[in-house]
Order: C-alpha cells, then sequence, then structure tokens
C-alpha cells in the first residue's frame, strides 16, 4: 500500500514532506524523531483515514450546507455552526479496519507483553497549521492522559470534531482556505508526565531581538500556559554567550497533573509555590536545544517541552508566523515617561488607548466594540473574533507564549498579559492605555502626549503625494486588492516565494510529473491579481530566489536539492535561471500570460543576486529568445544586493537595464561578512555602517547619472528615518517598504523633501 493511502504511520516514517498526509504537528514530530531531538514515541492516524470518514458518513454535503447558511461575523451564529458540525463528526460511524488499526497501533505502543496500558497524548494535527505563511496553533484539540483503545479512538473522532472549532472555522474563512482542502492527522504519543512544561521560541516574539531565546516553564502539564491558566516563570537566553540576561519567577497555586480519568487540576505544594521551576543551567539546557531546531529548520521556531524524572523531551515545534516586520509598530512606538499604575508581561508590541471592556466569558465577546481596550483574566480560541475588533488587549493571567499573547501577534493587536490584577484594577468604561512592547500600562490617554522617536515626522493625510515613488512590497495575492486602495504608486518587490508556496510542490517536481501547465495557471493566477488590482502602476515582480534550504521545505524539495552549508551564498538567483533554464521558463510563461493574454502590460521583471555582469547577460539572453525584451511597457531591473552589484554598476548598466533596486537586508550582510541569523555576530548588523552608506551612497548617484531608476526594497528605510533624508538627497527614485509602513514612509520622505528643497533655496 502506497503511504499516502495508509491510515497509520509511526513517526519515524514521516517528516517535513509529508505535511499533506500527517499535518504540520506530525510532520514536525516525525523530522524531530528523525534527527535525534528527544521526542516520544507515536503513530498518526493520518489525514487518509479523515477524509475516508467524511466519505463514508456522506458529511461533506452536510457540513458544506451548514457553514454556506452562518454569517462567520456573528458570533453566536459561529457557534451554533460549530457545534452542529462537531456533533455530526462525533456521531458518525468509524470503520471498522480504522478501528482494529488504532487499537493495534496502541497496543504496540503500551508494548504487547505489557499488561499496562501507557498513557497517551492525543493531538490535533492539520494539513495547513505551523506553517511559514499561517498559524492555526491553538485552534484543534488535545487531550491528555488518555487510557485504553476505546478511549483513544473516542478521542480521534474527538480531534476530527475539533477542525471546526468556531475560531477554525473564522480563522480558514478569513484566510480563504477550503474547509475541504485542509484535513486533520492525528498523533498519538506516549504522554510524559511532566513534573515541569514549558514553551519556548528561539527569537524574542515582541521585540525581533534573535539573539535572545525566551523560556517560560510551570509545574505540572503545559495545557495550563498555552491557555494562559497560569503565568509562567520566565527565562531570557543571551544567544551571545549563554547566560541568563533576564528572569522572573512566578508564584504558582495551581497546577494541571495526570488522574485515572485523564487530567485535573489541583493545588501546587506551599514549598514549591514561590520556587523555580527550574535552574538557570536547565533553561540554559533547553536553550540550546531549541537553537538545534532553529537552525535545523533554518528559522524561528515555537517549541512545547515536558520535563519528567529531570528528563527533557520535545513534544512539538512550529514556525513563529508573527516574526515579521514589526518595525512600523517598533518605529512608532510612543515614548511615555510617566510612572505606569499596572504592568505585567510584554506580549504584542504597539502603543493603545481605548475605553476598557471587561469580559470574562466567551459568551459574551458580542459586548466588545471596535477600539476598545479588551480587559479579561485570559483569553481563549473563542475570544478571537472580539480580540481581532479591539485596540489592545489586557489580561490578568498567561506569559509570552499564551493564547492571548501569541494570537495578539498574529493579529497585530498591542497586548499586556500576566498583570495579575486588570480586571479589579480598571473598571468599565474607564480610559487607559498600553503599551505592548514594554508591558505598563496608565489610566487615560497618555498617546496625544507621548513622544515618537527622532526625528519628528509630522502627520499628514494619507493622500499625500511625494516626488519619491512610495511602493509596496508584497507577496500575498489576497492582499492585492486591499492594498491597491491605499496611497501607494505601485509594486516595487512583488515575492515569487509566497505564491511558489502555496502552490505547495517543488517546480521540478511540477515539471516531473508533466504540470508544468498547471503551476503555470497557479502563477498566472496570482500575477493576475496584483497586476489587475494595481493597474496602470507599475508592478515589479522578482523572479524567485528561494535559497535551496527554503526549496528544501517544498514538497518533494529534498529530492532536488542539496544540502548547502552556508544557502544564502549559494544556489540562488541568477545562477539558477541559467543552470535550470526549464523552472525558470514557468516564471517567465506565467510573466508572457499576463502581458499577453490578459493585456496587463504594468508587469515588469526584476532579477535577483547577479554576481556577474556576464550572469545577467545570460538571464537576460533568456529573457530575449523567450519574447520579453526591453521597451517603454515592460521595463527589467536588478537586484543589487552583492558588493560585485555596487563596484561593477557601470558594466552591468552597460549590458542594458532600466533601474536597480537594492536589497538593504543582503547588501549589508555581504558587506559586513555576516548573518544576521547567526546569533554570534547578528549584534554587529548596521544598516548604517559606513561601509554600507558609502554603497548605497555609490548605486544610487551612478544609477542617477546614467539615467536608470533607482529604488530601494529591504528594511532599512522603516528601520531607520535618518536614512531616508539620505536616500532621497542622494536622489533615489523610489522607496518600496511593507503595507503597514506606507503612509509613515511617505509621511518621512514628504519631510526630507521639504528640507532638501529649503536647503538648495538658502
Amino acid at each position: 500500500m502506497a503511504i499516502n493511502k495508509k491510515n497509520i504511520l509511526w513517526f519515524k516514517q514521516v517528516d517535513h514532506d509529508d505535511i499533506p498526509l500527517v499535518g504540520g504537528k506530525g510532520a514536525n514530530l516525525g523530522e524531530m524523531y528523525k534527527i535525534g531531538i528527544p521526542v516520544p514515541n507515536g503513530f498518526i492516524v493520518t489525514t487518509a483515514a479523515y477524509f475516508q470518514f467524511l466519505e463514508q458518513n456522506n458529511l461533506k454535503k452536510e457540513i458544506e450546507k451548514i457553514i454556506s447558511t452562518t454569517n462567520i461575523d456573528k458570533s453566536d451564529q459561529l457557534l451554533s455552526a460549530s457545534k452542529k458540525i462537531k456533533k455530526l463528526i462525533k456521531e458518525g460511524e468509524l470503520d471498522d479496519q480504522l478501528a482494529i488499526d488504532i487499537m493495534k497501533s496502541y497496543k504496540r505502543l503500551s508494548g504487547y507483553f505489557s499488561l499496562k496500558n501507557v498513557p497517551v497524548a492525543v493531538r490535533s494535527s492539520a494539513t495547513a497549521e505551523d506553517l511559514p505563511d499561517a498559524s492555526f496553533a491553538g485552534q484543534q484539540e488535545t487531550f491528555l492522559n488518555v487510557l485504553g483503545e476505546a478511549n483513544v479512538i473516542k478521542r480521534v473522532q474527538d480531534c476530527w470534531a475539533s477542525l471546526f472549532t468556531p475560531r477554525a472555522i473564522f480563522y480558514r474563512h478569513k484566510k480563504k482556505f477550503d474547509h475541504f482542502k485542509i484535513g486533520v492527522a492525528v498523533p498519538v504519543q506516549k504522554q510524559i508526565q511532566s513534573e515541569i512544561s514549558g514553551i519556548m521560541f528561539t527569537v524574542n516574539p515582541v521585540n525581533n531581538d534573535k539573539s535572545q531565546i525566551i523560556v517560560e516553564t510551570v509545574w505540572g502539564l503545559g495545557e495550563y500556559v498555552v491557555q494562559g491558566i497560569v503565568s509562567p516563570d520566565q527565562f531570557v537566553v543571551d544567544k551571545n554567550n549563554w547566560k541568563i540576561i533576564h528572569k522572573n519567577i512566578v508564584k504558582q497555586e495551581i497546577q494541571l497533573i495526570k488522574d485515572i480519568n485523564e487530567t485535573k487540576k489541583v493545588k501546587v505544594p506551599k514549598s514549591k509555590q514561590l520556587k523555580a521551576t527550574i535552574t538557570d543551567n536547565t533553561a540554559i539546557k533547553i536553550a540550546k536545544v531549541g537553537q538545534k531546531l532553529h537552525n535545523h529548520y533554518a528559522t524561528a521556531q515555537d517549541i512545547e517541552f515536558a520535563i519528567e524524572k529531570n528528563h527533557l523531551y520535545i513534544v512539538q515545534t512550529r514556525p513563529i508566523t508573527t516574526i515579521t516586520s514589526n518595525q512600523k509598530t517598533l518605529d512608532n512606538q510612543k515614548n511615555i515617561s510617566q510612572k505606569p499604575d499596572l504592568e505585567g508581561e510584554a506580549a504584542s508590541p504597539g502603543t493603545a488607548t481605548g475605553v476598557v471592556v471587561i469580559i470574562n466569558d466567551a459568551k459574551h465577546i458580542n459586548r466588545a466594540l471596535k477600539g476598545q481596550i479588551l480587559v479579561t483574566q485570559m483569553t481563549s480560541p473563542d475570544f478571537v473574533p472580539a480580540m481581532k475588533k479591539v485596540n489592545g488587549i489586557i489580561t490578568d493571567k498567561g506569559g509570552q507564549t499564551s493564547h492571548a499573547a501569541i494570537v495578539s501577534r498574529e493579529l497585530g493587536v498591542p497586548c499586556v498579559v500576566g498583570t495579575k490584577t486588570a480586571t479589579k484594577t480598571f473598571k468599565e468604561g474607564d480610559i487607559v492605555t498600553l503599551n505592548g512592547t514594554t508591558g505598563q500600562i496608565w489610566k487615560g490617554d497618555l498617546t496625544a502626549s507621548a513622544s515618537l522617536s527622532t526625528p519628528t515626522i509630522p502627520t499628514q493625510k494619507s493622500n499625500l503625494k511625494t516626488a519619491t515613488k512610495i511602493y509596496v512590497n508584497l507577496g500575498e495575492p489576497q492582499l492585492a486588492k486591499d492594498i491597491s486602495k491605499t496611497n501607494v504608486d505601485g509594486v516595487g518587490l512583488l515575492r515569487a516565494e509566497f505564491m511558489m508556496a502555496n502552490i505547495g510542490i517543488h517546480p521540478k517536481y511540477a515539471i516531473a510529473q508533466g504540470k508544468q501547465k498547471q503551476y503555470i495557471n497557479k502563477l498566472t493566477q496570482g500575477l493576475y491579481k496584483f497586476c489587475k488590482n494595481f493597474s496602470p502602476r507599475p508592478v515589479i515582480y522578482r523572479t524567485a530566489d528561494f535559497k535551496t534550504n527554503e526549496y528544501r521545505h517544498l514538497k518533494w524539495g529534498k529530492l532536488y536539492e542539496p544540502e548547502e552549508p552556508n544557502p544564502m551564498l549559494g544556489f540562488r538567483g541568477a545562477s539558477r535561471y541559467i543552470s535550470c533554464p526549464d523552472v525558470f521558463q514557468m516564471e517567465i510563461e506565467a510573466i508572457k500570460q499576463i502581458r499577453n493574454r490578459h493585456r496587463l502590460k504594468n508587469l515588469w521583471v526584476m532579477i535577483p543576486f547577479v554576481r556577474t555582469p556576464r550572469q545577467l547577460q545570460l538571464v537576460k539572453k533568456i529573457l530575449n529568445d523567450n519574447g520579453l525584451v526591453r521597451s517603454p511597457s515592460f521595463k527589467l531591473f536588478m537586484m543589487v544586493e552583492i558588493p560585485s552589484n555596487v563596484i561593477l554598476l557601470d558594466k552591468f548598466i552597460d549590458i542594458g537595464i532600466d533601474g536597480i533596486s537594492i536589497g538593504s537586508n543582503d547588501l549589508t550582510m555581504l558587506t559586513l561578512g555576516l548573518d544576521r541569523d547567526n546569533s554570534e555576530v547578528a549584534p554587529d548588523f548596521n544598516e548604517l555602517d559606513p561601509a554600507v552608506l558609502w554603497s548605497l551612497k555609490r548605486a544610487i548617484t551612478i544609477a542617477s547619472r546614467r539615467g536608470i531608476k533607482s529604488s530601494i526594497c529591504g528594511q532599512a528605510p522603516s528601520n531607520h528615518p535618518e536614512l531616508v533624508e539620505k536616500l532621497v538627497r542622494w536622489g533615489i527614485s523610489s522607496i518600496s517598504v511593507s503595507p503597514d509602513v506606507v503612509d509613515y514612509t511617505r509621511n518621512i520622505v514628504a519631510w526630507a523633501e521639504k528640507k532638501l528643497i529649503s536647503s538648495k533655496t538658502k
């Protein structure tokens, strides 16, 4: 039987490539098991079993009917729909053979010759969860300390039903995920009887500090950390020297422990309530395991762990999807010098002011109105519709890894958790100001008197015009329509990678399967959304710049990609197009369909990571041979992100390009010879280093002298307002930034242009 048809798979049989069959959680468990991370063993009831169950019980049409007649934005209707669907699934008939397979696997896990049933954790693992572009954390159910074959089977069915919790339905609807293209697998894993449990982030999720690992721990099982029922001990570990730079030990009065009937809440012994759950050395040991996972996945991780009899076990890892550019929030952060009225844990960055609404039961979330500050003991998945409305969130309980913190960061809502007394300190109708970056809260509206970081830029209307074009960096087609309505002059960086990741398979696999046409059509559909919505404004499409480690994480990627010691300096950009013209050809065909069949002439092309003029010449020949020739309606740009691009820019321009776009992130790293994701050297990453400024000035002034356009699409302008003044003075044509900082950047540019004009008239 082919692996993709099996109902049961063991951890050792799966890895990251098997997400469609075992979900994000199951794939990560298998991946960790294979690389020697201490993972408790287990098996997975696959998505094949789930889809077979839906088909055998004829549930799809009934579920579709319920959802199609539900107003997802109305919480009462959403709750009602969820209950109906879950009831249908829980009452469905399980196939006899599947039930036997689950019982046999459970017996094998317990030990064929053991007279005792082993306690297990039965967990949900959705196929769209724990992905780089979507976090479904906390939406589906986990059942702990499950004993006996019959109970395991029941809990598997409960996990299937939990794919339709209110939050899961709401989230899929907003993210435009098809409810029936997402399956749910169920990992069944030996239960670690945790004396201590915890969660860690391999970067600081509030301020994006990549040199820090956050470790949070509690007594007992780990559900109380995620749910925010108890506030955890927190250890902040500095990766540069592997030392604890901050810790906060919290009194813990209750814990969740195993019981005969799954789990129960008990009091923490008084002797432990004020005692640190782990030592500093243990926190550092845990952090080092976290960094190993960070390095393996090449991205920041959110990791759950447990300690039993002094042995550490990792029970889950997933990428942190909220470590995106928080820079607008951080740059716009209000500095309030007044002593706070209450303090808690910083959970989601930003400053917010509003009228307090106190809600401690999800049944009452309809009381939350747009612009208010939600104050509650803790949040749960059912709170999400309210969390999306409000200006800010404050909780009595929880830490940086609680539901309230994770979801607030995902939604971009400022949040302070673990205040202990917010629901008592404030009353409904109070006006409060909170700072989610520092964990401070004040009574009253203090934002008016707060100061922005220097230089101070006057606030302007969103229809402000500037001579320097303000472009936007985008990658997600579903954002195109909304962002096109904002005050932007076009798309300065349309990333291919998000669309290719959404297609889901490695492009070479598509070619091997003869599915080039389908691949091209899907890429075309994504490009069309951008070009149609932004027309006639330019859309500058950067052709694929996946690195080998990123390509390997696509399905079937490991079949085609080498393991490189340093992917950043490896097989990427122009080198790939020359070596693998068949893959590049699919991108070219999609571009041609947009320009020729759809007659959208605002789509231009930008080539990344061009090491030599010879490479540019060869790539340009491929484009020309395919009919993509420079013209008044078709512009060709080149990324400037390698020192050779700056040094030999005149030679690159001689070959024939219409513009350059400076990738300040890579250019800074390669100029200074460091990887900003490497904690050992990350502190030296500085976009304002004199060598980097010299390169920026040289590239922009040469482009101006040679009569071609110049742009910048890295994070530097958002990070450093003072740099924008220099860019304008040097003559940059455009600045391309993330959607959240468009108006802010245009205000800075307007200020810089006004200052430049003023200086010239003196």
